[in-house]
């Protein structure tokens, strides 16, 4: 897959995520995904994600940074968005937060197997 394959495939993906488009996951993301170095297969990443946004009613997923080395691309994603209660155990209770995840991806005929992220809460711990 040529760099611009890629880095179109994963802008998709992440428009994918941003409509919740549930049922064109499948599209992007392989049924044995790992997530930090744990198969949770499709429909675990699916459930995480279904997690997130019931968490988070106005998560939006917005590329800051995008680096392609095929089959990987690195990625910094910001987030500008009011969780209703708890996010990742801290308790946001409705205010808003801005944050950062840089997660980094493989992919496997043109769909993500494998997924590593750091999320910044240290920045979210700042704002509450």
């Amino acid at each position: 897959m040529t760099r611009a394959r890629l880095s179109d495939v994963y802008r998709d993906y992440i428009a994918c995520l941003n409509r919740q488009d549930w049922a064109m996951l499948g599209w992007f993301v392989r049924d044995d995904i790992r997530y930090n170095g744990e198969t949770i297969g499709l429909p675990g990443y699916r459930a995480m994600l279904e997690r997130d946004f019931r968490a988070i009613p106005d998560l939006q997923f917005a590329i800051t940074l995008l680096v392609c080395d095929p089959p990987r691309i690195a990625s910094r994603l910001h987030f500008h968005c009011t969780p209703v209660g708890l996010l990742f155990g801290l308790a946001v209770n409705g205010r808003t937060v801005t944050f950062s995840e840089n997660v980094f991806y493989e992919f496997r005929d043109e769909r993500i197997v494998e997924v590593w992220s750091v999320i910044d809460q240290a920045a979210i711990r700042a704002q509450i």
